[in-house]
């Protein structure tokens, strides 16, 4: 096995250099970079060696409470200790306050070092934030220093059994009566829906308070403990945790609300409004958990490529090692390139989500950061397995795990499909399209203005069809394409302030190389498939739009 070990010099780099986070007020570097170091002996000597038998030993269900693997309790228990779950809480709630962009440092190191303890506690932040901005003065005063101590965790509770992406299929109520709100109802899906690394939960729970079914109007969200201030545990229960493909070690659970005791977070009828400052903050989070699968698993086939010694190449003598073949480099670039992009994307997001000054940029990176790093973490660790070939499909080197573990980030808070679809429709549309204009200045900006030239020929295809969504995974991927030539102009530029100057060059000359005819080539893709689904005239057109309202699946 290669012991994980924390990118904190790359991410550093990409913070200060690419995204320019010396930008933001009061932003000390000093300080920012003490506490990624930090955080990354705590992964790097706690958080990763439990990761490996919590994926092996998974959790269980007994006596309706559910055990974590042992590991990982004792690492959260040293997580907590250590004051991480109040890193971005602001500090008089018992927080340390800090910008975005460094818990999207600290969220990447603790998802290579374990993505299932990861995911659990990086709901905390979210859920800070949603009370922040929406919660009353007495709710901050009472609940952010609970989440900020690590004795409270906090879960997401959207996902039903009648409804997925769409939401207005929820019918999990919110009723008012003469002791307050109760919540009723079963949803399923809930990461850390119950778990033993925290004695209380904090459950925010989307529910209607009116409105028929098949409807968004009448959700709104709740504040649901799992106990009362007495301790008592209040009507929420898990009645099973799921047995999944990868993240072993982190309870994916179904939940029954069966009257509990609720409080109403913001207006009665917005719960959707309050929801999405959570979802926001968790795309961006679960893009950066994608980017920490292909850091791990470029650097798993980088060090077992050097070290393999097998076949042999013209005028070498004797066996080479595997990083000496054409096409072995060939992945072990495109598996490390696409996490050197993907970070320093997320990293400009997160700065610009911190300034406040570009707000449409940041609706527009969101989507494209969550499909990009998500695809891109799933494709890394398909590579890292093919370069290390039989003894990567082996549990020795647990690139099968980043494979496993990884394929979900692709799905939850928001498919791929979802955000392309977004991407195709509302953010080309909305307010004369005045995302998508943020997007091309971000792009002009970095000086890529051909691969420019060629996403606005496409998006000008989009715009003009009756119906984008046939095109709407082609276009996304040639904006994905379009946006990483703007980063890898950026990285270029800076490379001299790379912890390893000449490697970056070489990554950014195969992306100059190879980049612009990969980008026409689907720009040609999406206007074949927009005039494929034009339909024939007097014919019935086949294709049947996407129904969903846009705030639901944006």
């Amino acid at each position: 096995m290669i012991p994980f070990e924390a990118p904190a010099e790359t991410i550093l780099f990409s913070l200060r250099h690419v995204a320019g986070a010396g930008r933001i007020p009061a932003w000390d570097d000093d300080l920012v970079q003490e506490v990624i170091r930090q955080f990354s002996r705590l992964a790097e000597g706690v958080v990763a060696p439990a990761d490996e038998a919590a994926d092996r030993d998974g959790c269980r269900l007994e006596d309706g409470r559910v055990h974590m693997p042992e590991g990982l309790v004792a690492a959260y228990a040293a997580f907590a200790e250590q004051g991480w779950p109040g890193l971005s809480i602001p500090e008089e709630a018992g927080g340390q306050g800090m910008p975005a962009p460094v818990l999207g440092a600290v969220t990447e190191i603790f998802a290579g070092a374990s993505h299932a303890l990861q995911m659990i506690a990086g709901l905390v932040p979210g859920a800070s934030r949603t009370l922040v901005d929406y919660g009353t003065p007495d709710q901050q005063e009472r609940w952010l220093p609970r989440l900020a101590s690590g004795e409270w965790l906090a879960t997401m509770a959207l996902t039903e059994p009648g409804a997925g992406s769409d939401l207005s299929g929820i019918r999990t109520r919110g009723e008012h009566g003469p002791d307050g709100w109760r919540v009723s109802g079963e949803k399923i899906f809930i990461s850390g829906g119950d778990q033993d690394l925290t004695p209380r939960i904090l459950h925010l729970v989307l529910a209607r308070t009116q409105g028929a079914a098949g409807s968004t109007r009448g959700l709104s969200l709740f504040l649901v403990p799992s106990h009362d201030d007495a301790g008592a545990r209040l009507p929420v229960t898990v009645t099973r945790i799921e047995e999944k493909m990868g993240l072993h070690g982190s309870p994916t659970c179904q939940m029954l609300f069966d009257d509990a005791p609720a409080e109403l977070v913001g207006n009665e009828d917005e719960g959707l409004k309050a929801m999405f400052t959570m979802m926001n903050h968790a795309r961006l989070d679960v893009a950066l958990q994608g980017v920490a699968h292909a850091t791990r698993a470029a650097r798993i086939a980088t060090e077992y490529a050097r070290g393999r010694r097998q076949g042999k190449i013209a005028g070498e003598a004797g066996p080479v090692t595997l990083a000496s073949h054409p096409d072995v480099r060939r992945m072990l670039d495109e598996a490390e390139a696409i996490a050197i992009a993907g970070r320093a994307l997320c990293h400009v997001a997160l700065v610009e989500l911190e300034l406040q000054e570009a707000p449409e940029l940041v609706d527009f990176l969101t989507p494209v950061c969550k499909f990009a790093c998500t695809e891109g973490g799933v494709a890394a660790a398909n590579l890292a397995i093919q370069v290390l070939g039989g003894y990567g499909y082996l549990r020795e080197y647990r690139v099968e795990q980043i494979l496993r573990d990884a394929r979900i980030a692709a799905i939850y808070e928001g498919t791929s499909g979802i955000h392309a679809l977004t991407l195709a429709t509302r953010l080309l549309r909305h307010n004369g399209g005045s995302a998508a204009d943020a997007f091309a200045r971000f792009v002009h900006s970095s000086g890529a203005d051909f691969e420019l030239s060629v996403w606005q020929e496409a998006r000008g295809h989009m715009l003009a069809a009756t119906d984008p969504a046939p095109a709407a995974d082609a276009f996304m991927r040639l904006t994905v394409e379009t946006a990483y030539a703007a980063i890898w102009r950026r990285l270029s530029a800076v490379a001299d302030h790379a912890p390893a100057p000449a490697r970056l060059r070489a990554l950014a000359a195969r992306q100059a190389m190879f980049g612009p005819s990969s980008l026409r080539h689907k720009a040609e893709i999406v206007s074949i498939i927009l005039r494929m689904d034009e339909p024939s005239p007097g014919a019935a057109h086949l294709h049947e739009p996407a129904h969903m309202k846009e705030k639901e699946w944006s």
